[in-house]
Formats: structure tokens, sequence, C-alpha cells
């Protein structure tokens, strides 16, 4: 049995959804934090920040 996290299916669509150019810079362990629902690291937050969507609720 393990304790990992299932991977939030929104945020795997994200990022599949991203073109390819932006893909090829993210590290697994950059994907693999954001796929758990964990805080966004820094680093994959400036690679992403001109695709995701501000939610004005």
């Amino acid at each position: 049995m393990t304790d990992k996290k299932k991977p939030d299916p929104a945020r795997v669509a994200f990022l599949r959804s991203l073109p390819v150019e932006v893909k090829e810079t993210i590290t697994g362990e950059e994907a693999a934090l954001f796929m758990s629902g964990a805080e966004i690291p820094e680093s994959l937050f400036l690679k992403i920040t001109g695709y995701l969507e501000e939610s004005n609720d």
C-alpha cells in the first residue's frame, strides 16, 4: 500500500494542454508536485504563468 496521492485530473489535463516548448522546460519534480495538488514551485509558476486563468469568484 502506498501513501501517494492520486494526481488531480484537472492539473494533469492542464499540463498536457501546454505547448510542447513549455512542457520541455518542466522538470519531473515540478510536474509531480503540481499534479499532486501541492503548492506550485516558483520555478514552475514562472514557466506557466501566462497559461493560468485568473479566478475572479
